[in-house]
């Protein structure tokens, strides 16, 4: 059911994937719609890489859940090894760009929060990573200008510019690095803008990150 590899659309190359660092409250109005403060630091959480799934595939509810939400995401993947990566040789090593949805069951991960709990299990479920295929980061000019959009059921849910993330690409490069050794393979969700909301069994998500691609799945 999961894909581990992530596939570089112009030269079929693929990338298996290692660990998908995620980023939490990257935008500002997604942290004030979620009631949170806005971080002066990342805030960093895990999925492993069991969680993927392609474009065309079905994210499954886990029956611990009543209550899954989305949440847009634009994804780097990371073209080379790296530890302690500079901030003005970061974008060196991306390999390419992809759109993602981070699939959250936000009732299990708002009872982690009020215990003082982990979020592993409303984050890293099986089918909660749902990521396209990747574009070559040459193929992007800027990645902090991109148009980000979700739909669900044909309906905009999510839309913002990647230029609205509170830490741009190049600082979670630098400072992912500083306390996990970065891996070819590796994923970096880089946070959701507000809009994010519940989806049911029988819905349809379109995401899309302009000049990068397009991401469908479905909930069951």
């Amino acid at each position: 059911m999961s894909v581990r590899s992530i596939t570089l659309r112009e030269t079929g190359e693929k990338f298996r994937v290692g660990k998908i660092l995620c980023l939490g409250r990257n935008y500002a109005e997604h942290a004030r719609e979620m009631k949170a403060e806005i971080p002066t630091t990342p805030v960093v959480f895990l999925k492993p890489s069991s969680a993927l799934i392609s474009s065309g595939e079905t994210v499954i509810i886990p029956p611990i859940s009543r209550e899954l939400h989305y949440e847009v995401e634009m994804v780097v993947v990371v073209g080379k090894d790296g530890r302690a990566i500079p901030r003005a040789s970061a974008l060196d090593h991306v390999a390419g760009y992809a759109v993602g949805l981070d699939m959250t069951l936000r009732d299990v991960q708002a009872d982690a929060k009020k215990k003082g709990l982990p979020w592993s299990v409303a984050k890293g479920f099986d089918t909660s990573a749902p990521v396209s295929d990747a574009v070559s980061r040459t193929r992007v000019t800027d990645p902090h200008a991109l148009i980000l959009t979700l739909k669900v059921n044909g309906d905009v849910r999510q839309r913002a510019s990647t230029g609205e993330m509170i830490f741009k690409v190049e600082d979670l490069i630098s400072y992912l690095s500083t306390i996990f050794t970065l891996e070819r393979g590796d994923l970096i969700f880089t946070g959701t803008p507000e809009g994010v909301g519940e989806v049911r069994p029988g819905d349809r998500l379109e995401a899309e990150l302009q000049s990068v691609g397009t991401l469908t799945v479905h909930v069951r």
